[in-house]
């Protein structure tokens, strides 16, 4: 399965972001049964989810931080080091998700990812330092959603992004800390109940070869009265073939993936080189020191980043990625 991930991410790197067809599931090629299935919609809904709980927690230092930091008598630098916890546990996740995904299956992976959320969320609230547990749970959680989001749901994969932001930012104006913290036990919660209800990847139950299950839970995503059984075919031979090669790490340094490898690390790096995870996580005293509302700031920033997230996926489908990141990278040389 990792060098399914790895394949598909290296070496289709011109592919457009806004494809004719939508693939909700990474697992689920259209066939001629592939309408939107209620569980389909689910099963897209419940895995986004994750992603506002990553949403929340990035913006969760900036909200508490005066507050925290009075209460607990915090120096600066002990709070700097409690919002830096999130990105080491996140950076820990992020190594290990691949391998727990792959051993356990997707939606125990993202079981797994909620319950180091509500830990995490408990622990802050008894006033402990268990951010390293949310950076855990961010870090199995971003490798579970990218795998299993495509298509025009990318966008909303970082509009959910953007709510939890906006969410931790606007209640933060009425909510403790303590209290902030157990709000965000709620949406956890929510995508554990949602699990429940939809199936596991097919693609990886074909992996271990739990043939009846992987065509039940392809029949539950197509639809009853859709056909199936090409799709099914389609997914073994691609699962064969993967499992036949030589995945892992180090198949990332072949000559072939050289290229791509350097614009996928180099555009990681030009991101966090940007500082918009730590202009996110201390945006409140950003405010503060430039003399604006440290209510009205945080959240208007937050919510005008949702529409500037659909016009950045509208503008690359009509100009490409490489002329929008030119363009970006450019402003930002010049005004940042």
């Amino acid at each position: 399965m990792e060098k399914e991930c790895m394949e598909e991410g290296l070496a289709n790197t011109k592919r457009p972001l806004l494809p004719a067809e939508t693939n909700f599931i990474s697992s689920d090629k259209p066939n001629d049964g592939s309408s939107l299935t209620p569980v389909l919609f689910l099963s897209a809904i419940v895995a986004l989810s994750g992603n506002f709980c990553f949403g929340f927690a990035a913006g969760y230092t900036s909200t508490a931080e005066f507050e925290m930091m009075e209460d607990l008598g915090m120096s600066i630098a002990a709070y700097s080091f409690f919002g830096s916890i999130l990105t080491i546990g996140a950076a820990i996740g992020a190594i290990l998700s691949g391998k727990i995904a792959d051993f356990v299956g997707r939606k125990r992976t993202m079981w797994l990812s909620q319950i180091f959320f509500i830990m995490g969320w408990l622990g802050i609230a008894s006033a402990t330092v268990y951010f390293l547990f949310i950076g855990f749970a961010v870090g199995l959680i971003a490798y579970v959603v990218i795998v299993l989001i495509r298509g025009r749901l990318v966008v909303t994969l970082q509009l959910m992004n953007c709510s939890g932001l906006l969410i931790v930012f606007f209640l933060g104006n009425f909510f403790s800390w303590r209290t902030l913290s157990l709000l965000a036990i709620i949406p956890c919660l929510m995508q554990v109940v949602g699990l429940v209800f939809i199936p596991e990847s097919p693609r990886w139950l074909a992996s271990i070869g739990k043939e009846m299950e992987f065509e039940d839970a392809l029949r539950q995503l197509r639809g009853a009265d859709a056909g199936v059984s090409e799709e099914a075919t389609e997914i073994r031979d691609a699962t064969e073939i993967f499992q036949r090669g030589d995945a892992g790490f180090q198949g990332l340094f072949q000559k072939k993936y050289a290229y791509p490898l350097m614009i996928g690390v180099g555009l990681m790096l030009l991101q966090q080189l940007g500082g918009n995870s730590v202009f996110a996580a201390y945006l409140s005293t950003v405010f503060a020191k430039a003399n604006v509302s440290t209510t009205i700031g945080p959240t208007a920033i937050a919510f005008l980043q949702m529409p500037a997230a659909v016009l950045g996926v509208i503008l690359m489908d009509a100009f490409g990625r490489r002329a929008l990141l030119m363009v970006h990278a450019s402003v930002c040389r010049r005004w940042g």
